[in-house]
């Protein structure tokens, strides 16, 4: 139930042995009204993308991508671009855009992480105001979010909600649950799950949710202890639609840049490194924008077999400067 801290544990899986399972009220979050809501938006948005096509699509499934446009040169934003400014291949082959929205209104659907190793002792409070004044600028009607911790486990503090009071006490709750890290050489005894976290947010939680969705990691991209490899971790986001975004950030000064941009490169998000508390807010109002200005394309895929395999995905613009950020693929369906 929202506001209180649930802990996961873990059982047999039949890949790798084990899963996460959150302890939480089942059928409550199954009748959310606003998650009904999202649900049927959903569907009602794939049927309007079926209409534009040339018929009924039969055993063949939407592929959507959430696109974020820059400029190359001034990195701005850029809204007001219109279906014939993209154009979209797969493993190489033209695709033909079957749906365009442009609505910075849609709702979406957040799960923000906290790093509460020892590694993140002296930042954890400015994180915890920088979370809490992000969630009050960019929560709209419709949007749901979650906050999760981790260290040496994943604590689910909050689960999908729009209420902006109870996830400002989940923040409060966070703490740290290990000893300070003494370097980038060090391993704190209590560990750091960072990739097992990202996992348990994209397939148990987010997997559930229709529209766009986005996890949002406060971290120095530092794992000890994770179960769960770093691939796992972007193949879970990449199979669950959500983009991440990661704020690189820790007491030490030490971050491994190149493991959050894996991350945030194959799954069309971003790896900000903040460089200070004081350009946490900076950060925030960054994924914000990139939040509220996605452009929201749909095809079908000319590759109609079900065969469950990974396919490339690039989106490119007519004008040649501006560039896209998008997810790099997506996994077929299988029988």
């Amino acid at each position: 139930m929202p506001g209180r801290l649930l802990r996961h544990y873990t059982m047999p899986h039949p890949k790798l042995g084990w899963f996460f399972v959150c302890v939480a009220s089942a059928a409550a979050f199954l009748i959310h009204p606003a998650f009904a809501a999202r649900a049927a938006r959903q569907a009602s948005q794939n049927s309007q993308a079926a209409d534009q096509t040339s018929g009924i699509r039969v055993g063949v499934n939407l592929v959507d991508l959430y696109v974020t446009v820059r400029e190359k040169k001034g990195k701005h934003i850029v809204p007001n671009l219109t279906q014939d400014d993209f154009q979209i291949s797969e493993d190489g082959k033209p695709q033909k855009i079957a749906f365009f929205a442009s609505d910075a209104r849609q709702p979406v659907t957040l799960a923000m992480l906290l790093d509460t190793s020892g590694s993140e002792q002296n930042t954890l409070g400015a994180e915890q105001d920088a979370a809490q004044s992000f969630f009050a600028r960019v929560m709209r009607k419709g949007d749901l979010s979650m906050l999760m911790s981790f260290d040496s486990d994943a604590d689910l503090l909050a689960d999908f909600t729009d209420d902006q009071a109870l996830l400002g006490r989940a923040i409060r709750r966070a703490q740290i649950n290990a000893p300070a890290s003494l370097g980038p050489l060090s391993t704190p005894s209590a560990g750091t799950v960072f990739y097992d976290a990202v996992y348990l947010a994209c397939h148990d939680k987010l997997a559930g949710e229709a529209g766009r969705k986005a996890v949002i990691v406060l971290t120095d991209a530092q794992d000890e202890g994770s179960r769960l490899k770093l691939q796992d971790a972007v193949e879970a986001a990449q199979r669950t639609d959500a983009v991440v975004h990661i704020l690189l950030i820790g007491s030490s000064g030490y971050v491994d840049e190149p493991v959050a941009r894996k991350i945030t490169d194959e799954t069309g998000g971003r790896t900000i490194v903040v460089r200070s508390e004081k350009n946490l807010s900076q950060a925030f109002d960054e994924v914000s924008e990139e939040l509220r200005y996605q452009y929201t394309l749909g095809y079908y895929s000319t590759n109609t077999a079900h065969d469950g395999t990974y396919r490339k995905v690039k989106v490119d613009m007519t004008r040649k400067d501006l560039e896209a950020l998008t997810r790099r693929g997506y996994y077929a369906p299988a029988e």
